[in-house]
C-alpha cells in the first residue's frame, strides 16, 4: 500500500514589493496554520518517509514547519524544481518514479495543479485544495509505478477551515 499527502502551500504575501512569485513568503497566518495542519497529521501519528517539495519560498517554507512537527530530518525535504509552474503529469511523473522503499511520501505544491492532481488520481473530485490542505491519497499497490489515474481512494481532505476533522 502506498499514500501521497499532497499539501498545497499555506497563505503567502498577495503583493509583495519588488519579491516575484517565486520569492512570496508566508503570513504569520500561514506559518499557524500550517502549523495546525501538521500536528493533526502528527495526532493521527502520520510519518512521512520522503518530503518533495517546489523550491518557491512559500512552499518550502510549508514544507519546512511539517518537517519539524512530524520530526522529519529538515536535511531530507527534497525541492523539485519541477513542481514550480508545473503541470499534473510533472506531479504524477514525480510519483511513479518514487523509490519503492518509501510507503508514505509528502508532495508540497501550488494551485490549481495540485487540486487537479487530486482529482485524477483520487476517486472522488476535489474543487479546489485551500492554503495549507491536506489530501491523502491511498493506492492498493505495492509499486508507485503501478499507479494510473483515478487509482487511489482518498482517506482524507483535511484544511484549516474545515469542520470535519474526519475525511472528505
Amino acid at each position: 500500500m502506498k499514500t501521497v499527502f499532497f499539501v498545497r502551500h499555506a497563505e503567502s504575501e498577495g503583493n509583495f514589493g519588488e519579491l516575484t512569485d517565486f520569492e512570496r513568503p508566508l503570513t504569520s497566518k500561514g506559518k499557524a496554520e500550517a502549523s495546525k495542519m501538521a500536528n493533526i497529521l502528527l495526532e493521527r501519528h502520520i510519518k512521512p518517509d520522503a518530503m518533495f517539495s517546489s523550491p518557491a519560498l512559500r512552499t518550502y517554507y510549508t514544507a519546512r514547519i511539517f518537517a519539524n512537527v512530524l520530526n522529519f530530518p529538515k536535511a531530507n525535504l527534497v525541492c523539485k524544481e519541477n513542481l514550480y509552474d508545473a503541470a499534473p503529469s510533472d506531479y504524477i511523473d514525480i510519483v511513479e518514479d518514487l523509490p519503492e522503499r518509501f510507503s508514505n511520501v509528502f508532495i508540497f505544491g501550488h494551485n490549481p495543479v495540485i487540486t487537479s492532481v487530486c482529482t485524477l488520481l483520487g476517486d472522488k473530485r476535489i474543487n479546489n485544495i485551500p492554503t495549507a490542505g491536506v489530501v491523502a491519497i491511498e493506492f492498493p499497490h505495492d509499486s508507485w509505478e503501478e499507479i494510473d489515474l483515478n487509482s487511489g481512494k482518498i482517506k482524507f481532505f483535511e484544511f484549516p477551515k474545515s469542520t470535519n476533522q474526519t475525511g472528505v
